[in-house]
């Protein structure tokens, strides 16, 4: 319940900041915001995994910026997610992309170009790698035969029922 409300009152303090998210997003923990939550815009019906940073600027000119050719130098970006997609965890999205609606980022991905609709990608850097329809087939497919009243139940034991432990 407290850490709920830590997280409500984080996520508003970002929002102050100028952050855009839709009401209906889920935020499995806090993601790093950065610097310039203002710069980020979250759609509709979007999950967002843990441990997920949102990268709106390279600090990578600090190496230059002491040079007076470069002294004014700056390089921002905007990140976009649009509705009704899933950033895996540990994902990473560098300033200027955007994720096209309908969309997967799987786990671990480094996101440095823009994803299109429609499709799930991944990797360091993430690359397409396959539609979202295709996807949806494949889980179709692989779904297991669970009892799903069971499973509303007690998820834990049915899970453990269709998985059962190694010893």
């Amino acid at each position: 319940m407290l850490s709920g409300l830590i997280q409500r009152l984080k996520l508003q303090r970002f929002i102050r900041q100028g952050l855009q998210i839709a009401d209906d997003c889920r935020l499995v923990s806090m993601p790093e915001f950065g610097s310039e939550p203002c710069l980020i815009s979250i759609g509709k019906h979007v999950t967002i995994s843990s441990n997920v940073t949102f990268i709106t600027h390279d600090g990578g000119t600090w190496v230059f910026r002491s040079q007076e050719r470069y002294k004014d130098v700056i390089k921002f970006g905007r990140v976009t997610i649009h509705d009704n997609c899933f950033i895996g965890k540990g994902a990473t999205l560098m300033p200027g992309v955007s994720v096209g609606p309908n969309s997967v980022v799987a786990t671990g991905s480094v996101v440095t170009k823009d994803v299109p609709p429609n499709t799930v990608v991944g990797g360091v850097p993430a690359k397409v790698i396959k539609g979202v329809e295709a996807y949806a087939e494949n889980c179709l497919a692989t779904n297991p035969d669970y009892d799903r009243a069971a499973y509303r139940r007690d998820k834990v034991a049915e899970l453990l029922r269709l998985y059962p432990r190694p010893w």
